[in-house]
């Protein structure tokens, strides 16, 4: 049995962004009726986060993105929003806005403690249809019940993989898609970590051997299936399509589709660091998804910072004692490393659906794993 190298970042105890200390990840769904969608909040510490977006996806739907451009007033918000629903889902958002007003969380804007304004950054993908019914989508009761599931979650808590909040009707190139996280502590204490809902028009198996990309970046030997596995996946996921386009004209040609997610990390990143690590943090993205930031998708990256641990000095560098550009790096490459292990771990946990939307077989089903 080999023992981790110290040197090495290594995942958390939980390989979740609830390893970020003070980190809530909240998710509620609707399915059967019609409805096949969901959402995912990620709840700051009280105070916020320092938080920055990097939108890279040529049909992004996104609420509350332009606050946080760091020339803007609101430094730090209390959550974030990935849902469902396409440009509807964003709804979602004021229900946890009005969450965080109850709770008296967000921008103060009076004297009473009351008055505050939440600003709540929010995401969507698109599911539309794909439980059979076009208008069950989330709203803002949804946007609220996963809000106060984050808020009662304890903290270090897992989080649920798969067909779960933002991921419930996601799919990847005719793959089911879901939820996935993944986390990783540097050797300087520093925990760096990822929630994506893996939603891509491209794909996230290679289709000449059915292996998943993001293995590829895995480290260590890389198992493919067998070249007769392979085939009958390949027939059986051409036969899914087909069935989907047969039962269901929401099976948009082009697909609409859209992988959204959060990194977040512990360190005390300012506005531009968090802006680099959400940027930083799509190539990770184009590790897993093959091809990726399409017109018809509308990939978007948060990035959260807690403060919670200084970087260190490197004092020396020639008069920079206090510009820390190792850290910065360290953290920086470790946010693809998370997304690129959060979008392999999300389509492996997504279980396939069968219904009036679509046939969306899952990865593991395709390949009997």
């Amino acid at each position: 049995m080999t023992t981790p190298n110290p040197a090495t970042p290594t995942p958390g105890p939980l390989d979740a962004l609830t390893d970020v200390p003070g980190l809530h990840v909240g998710q509620a769904q609707r399915t059967g009726n019609g409805h096949l969608t969901g959402t995912t909040v990620v709840l700051a510490p009280p105070g916020g986060a320092v938080t920055a977006v990097d939108v890279r996806g040529g049909g992004p739907g996104t609420r509350e993105t332009d606050a946080l451009d760091a020339r803007n007033l609101v430094q730090r918000v209390e959550a974030v929003v990935l849902t469902g629903g396409s440009a509807f889902g964003l709804d979602a958002a004021s229900g946890v806005m009005a969450y965080l007003e109850d709770a008296g969380r967000g921008f103060r804007v009076g004297p009473d403690p009351a008055q505050v304004v939440p600003v709540v950054p929010a995401a969507a993908l698109f599911d539309l249809g794909r439980g059979g019914d076009w208008r069950a989508r989330p709203d803002a009761a949804l946007g609220r019940e996963a809000a106060e599931a984050a808020a009662r979650t304890p903290l270090g808590a897992p989080v649920a993989q798969g067909n779960v909040g933002a991921g419930t009707g996601a799919v990847a190139g005719g793959i089911k898609g879901g939820i996935g996280t993944a986390s990783l502590v540097l050797p300087n204490g520093v925990t760096v970590a990822a929630v994506a809902a893996v939603n891509a028009a491209g794909s996230v198996a290679d289709p000449a051997t059915g292996v998943l990309y993001g293995r590829l970046y895995e480290g260590g030997r890389v198992a493919y299936p067998d070249s007769e596995r392979h085939a009958a996946a390949q027939r059986a996921l051409a036969a899914a399509r087909q069935e989907s386009a047969r039962r269901w004209a929401a099976s948009t040609h082009p697909p609409l589709n859209t992988t959204i997610a959060v990194v977040a990390t512990d360190a005390a990143l300012t506005r531009a660091q968090a802006q680099k690590l959400a940027g930083t943090a799509h190539d990770g993205l184009a590790r897993a998804v093959r091809p990726v930031h399409l017109l018809t998708d509308g990939d978007t990256i948060f990035a959260m910072a807690t403060g919670e641990r200084p970087l260190p000095h490197e004092e020396h560098l020639p008069g920079s004692a206090d510009f820390a550009a190792g850290a910065v790096n360290e953290i920086l490459a470790a946010g693809a490393d998370v997304l690129t292990r959060a979008v392999v771990k999300g389509v492996l946990a997504a279980e396939g659906v069968d219904g009036p939307g679509g046939v969306f077989p899952s990865y593991r089903e395709l390949y009997k794993i």
